[in-house]
């Protein structure tokens, strides 16, 4: 695990800025901050059953950053009027600090709701810090952390499997443990904190889909180069939709940010993602 003391200097730094927001009464909601994106699967791999099947993603809430229980209350209000049927949270619940921080995060994702579920994986933030208490955490607020698991929705003895991959970047990750509960004949989503292991899902049949987050979208983007920062785990795949092989990976902006809370042409993002199939 990564060495805490490395980040006391970062954890200095959050609390002084989030001083500072308090005091100028900067922390306050504004909807048309937060960019709802629309995100179309279509695939002749689903039944008919899960024809039209709504899942909102969301990731890095980097709770005690720029997001902070207002913000987080409001990201939750939209979320809940897309009437998801089941909602995904692809990690980094904190950054730097913790403690301070569990109350006011419990709070907001208690109200989360959706039809059939509410799921998650940790990210490196999460296990650098607590993750204990985020699983903890996680579990008061009926949402069902996947640890190299599988989650499956059931509809008329058809089957959408949703399988969690622990954290990458901590070397949590087992994919062996998702091949031996998979059902090959029905289609399966991977939700993993960092995109680039996508090259590892597509390697099975079943995945039409993975959503991740860990990039923030690069917290920039430059028109006609998209997204120039890029680091570990995120090179490939930083920001958006890409084909690999016969499966879509799905990046998301991340609605927090991390040390630093700016963002340029690249605003937090919600995404609403409907299942199609074809023939």
């Amino acid at each position: 695990m990564k060495n805490r003391k490395r980040d006391k200097p970062k954890s200095i730094v959050q609390k002084a800025m989030n001083t500072t927001r308090n005091r100028l009464n900067k922390g306050k909601f504004d909807k048309d901050s937060f960019e709802v994106v629309p995100l179309i699967i279509e695939t002749d791999k689903i039944d008919e059953e899960f024809d039209g099947y709504k899942i909102v993603h969301i990731t890095d809430i980097h709770m005690g950053q720029w997001i902070n229980k207002e913000r987080l209350e409001g990201v939750i209000e939209i979320i809940n009027n897309l009437k998801a049927d089941t909602i995904v949270i692809t990690g980094d619940y904190v950054s730097y600090q913790i403690d301070s921080h569990l109350g006011d995060l419990e709070y907001c994702l208690k109200k989360l709701k959706a039809n059939d579920a509410i799921l998650s994986v940790l990210g490196n933030h999460d296990y650098w810090t607590n993750p204990d208490a985020i699983k903890s955490l996680l579990k008061k607020s009926n949402i069902i952390n996947l640890e190299n698991e599988i989650y499956t929705i059931n509809r008329n003895n058809k089957k959408l499997q949703i399988a969690g991959i622990d954290c990458v970047t901590e070397g949590k990750d087992d994919i062996n443990q998702i091949e031996e509960k998979l059902d090959p004949d029905f289609p399966a989503i991977m939700l993993v904190h960092e995109p680039d292991f996508a090259d590892t899902t597509c390697q099975l049949k079943p995945f039409i889909l993975q959503l991740s987050g860990h990039s923030h979208g690069g917290q920039i983007s430059v028109p006609h180069i998209r997204t120039p920062i890029r680091g570990k785990n995120f090179r490939k795949y930083p920001s958006g939709a890409y084909k690999v092989e016969e499966m879509v990976q799905y990046t998301n902006r991340g609605i927090g940010t991390n040390l630093f809370w700016f963002r340029i042409n690249c605003p937090p993002e919600i995404t609403e993602i409907t299942i199609k199939k074809v023939d």
